[in-house]
């Protein structure tokens, strides 16, 4: 059967590291052994902030038999990168997830101009970026691929991306509004974005219109405080859980909205209409919908890369 999309395989180091767990790299070796025709591409099982025990791993790797692509932390001695560009075609840039605005362009600009560009700022190699989505950082190099997993938690925390819209056409080179959709509020939540209740009319109308043009509703649901002992109905479900489990919910007096709060009642949601709002799916298509479209609008690889003075783009 013909694969729909190609995959790449991240080894997961960097979770594991901030959970506390060691991956084993003969489990890791023999997984990607085993799913080889579904695998495009597969990391080096890297060592985070650690240069040496990453390129042990990746010529460890290569050793068993593997191609995988090295990964760069760039904390790390620069003599890493070298010896990788040395002898593959592919790199991984990572090791940047808790770096500011300001050391990611610092850093990214002098590996850019120094080891990744001919004299005419041509890429000398495929890099991809390990863990960035950044739109700023997206259009200032001339990456090959990049990863994170914005797209997935930015539709589960309630919101979706919406690109902004100019003479006509949406345009993926401003900084796009992250538009909070659902109608289950939480902390969480409310940090990502604002709600789309909250823009003003001409602005909500332009959202709708990029949602219906997508193939999407807004949806709609209703709530209503039931007792533990309740029974769901066809088309009912919790909207949240008890006290017991930490997770106490209110239904606010403005727009029919979930926040957690205090309550010893049940909120139950009646789904009227299914759509964005009441389906983290549906959010989810809609978010790798809007990066496809982003994927298209940059230009064709390789192009140059050019020190800019930045704009005011989210990072």
């Amino acid at each position: 059967m013909k694969k729909k999309v190609c995959l790449m395989l991240d080894s997961g180091a960097y979770s594991a590291w901030k959970k506390g767990i060691k991956i084993n790299i003969d489990e890791y070796i023999k997984f990607v052994e085993d799913n080889r025709e579904y695998i495009d591409v597969y990391i080096n099982l890297d060592v985070i902030d650690n240069g040496q025990a990453s390129f042990d791993n990746w010529k460890y790797m290569r050793s068993c038999g593997l191609n995988p692509v090295p990964v760069y932390h760039a904390s790390t001695d620069v003599k890493y990168l070298i010896k990788y560009l040395k002898e593959v075609d592919y790199i991984g840039i990572g090791g940047i997830a808790t770096w500011t605005r300001k050391q990611r362009l610092q850093s990214f600009d002098r590996l850019w101009s120094t080891y990744l560009v001919d004299f005419f700022g041509i890429p000398t190699h495929k890099v991809h970026a390990m863990g960035m989505t950044s739109l700023q950082l997206m259009l200032r190099y001339p990456w090959y691929s990049v990863d994170s997993t914005s797209w997935v938690l930015t539709g589960r925390y309630g919101s979706i991306f919406v690109p902004r819209y100019r003479k006509g056409k949406y345009v993926y080179d401003e900084n796009t509004w992250k538009v909070l959709v659902s109608t289950r509020l939480t902390p969480g939540s409310l940090a990502e974005g604002k709600h789309i209740s909250t823009y003003s009319e001409m602005e909500r109308e332009r959202i709708l219109d990029y949602i219906h043009s997508k193939g999407y509703c807004l949806g709609e649901s209703e709530f209503r405080k039931e007792g533990p002992d309740y029974k769901l109905k066809k088309g009912e479900r919790w909207a949240g859980k008890n006290e017991a489990d930490g997770e106490r919910l209110s239904r606010p007096e403005r727009g029919g909205l979930v926040t957690r709060g205090w309550t010893k009642n049940y909120i139950v949601e009646i789904v009227i209409e299914e759509g964005i709002s009441n389906d983290y799916k549906l959010r989810d298509e809609m978010n790798i919908i809007y990066f496809l479209d982003l994927e298209k609008f940059l230009p064709e690889w390789p192009w140059a890369f050019k020190r800019k003075t930045p704009k005011g783009f989210f990072v």
